[in-house]
């Protein structure tokens, strides 16, 4: 897609890139052969000057959360002509609440309130119980749970520890999945590039193009 920019001259709109990536899931080498394709896809003036939207679910499933974090992070400074905007996704928003970093509810309302909602499947997603649960968001801990039934039907596959699938980002950290001590382990900028992370963003006066192909872009079988 393209986005039209202002002009000198009012009847001519200059083109803008913008690129939607979305779904990672702690997949490193994916998400480099994505980008590497991308480059040579489009024309280098182009690409530099790019809005680059990633939609979501940077982390879990894949085993190199730590690294795609890296590597988004990096990003701006890689590339200081492109817009760059991280939305968060599910999985996102359940690591950011585990590691204490989702804003405070703006109504009184504490975190712990809203655990009723979903307490009938305390048992079957185990819940975490480990150290600051007390005040944290139900996500988080049902992020670093433990699945009873490890068998997910729905998906067709194993449970990666928990209904998250967060085992392997927990991993990617060197902590074992449900471990406090993924609250040290995480450094100080993965967790404000969490927080930083934005829930709505909108653009306007896109030109489409024809789709590229993911599998071509990536150059590289899905797990």
């Amino acid at each position: 897609m393209t986005e039209a920019e202002p002009s000198n001259n009012s009847t001519v709109a200059k083109p803008r890139l913008v690129i939607c990536i979305g779904d990672i899931h702690g997949y490193i080498t994916k998400l480099q052969n994505l980008w590497s394709n991308l480059e040579t896809q489009f024309d280098p003036q182009h690409f530099n000057a790019a809005t680059i939207i990633f939609l979501g679910d940077y982390c879990d499933r894949g085993p190199d959360t730590k690294k795609v974090l890296d590597f988004l992070i990096d990003l701006p400074s890689r590339y200081p002509n492109q817009k760059h905007v991280f939305l968060s996704g599910n999985h996102e928003f359940a690591f950011a609440a585990f590691v204490g970093v989702l804003p405070e509810p703006q109504n009184g309302v504490s975190f712990k309130e809203g655990w009723e909602e979903d307490e009938e499947s305390e048992d079957r997603e185990g819940w975490y119980k480990g150290d600051g649960y007390e005040n944290m968001h139900l996500e988080g801990r049902r992020w670093a749970g433990h699945m009873k039934v490890r068998f997910n039907t729905i998906e067709g596959s194993e449970c990666k520890g928990s209904i998250y699938d967060a085992g392997p980002t927990f991993a990617s950290y060197g902590v074992p999945h449900g471990s406090s001590d993924l609250l040290k382990a995480v450094p100080d900028d993965h967790k404000k590039f969490l927080a930083d992370t934005v829930w709505v963003h909108e653009e306007v006066k896109f030109i489409s193009l024809p789709p590229l192909s993911f599998r071509t872009l990536i150059n590289d079988d899905f797990d």
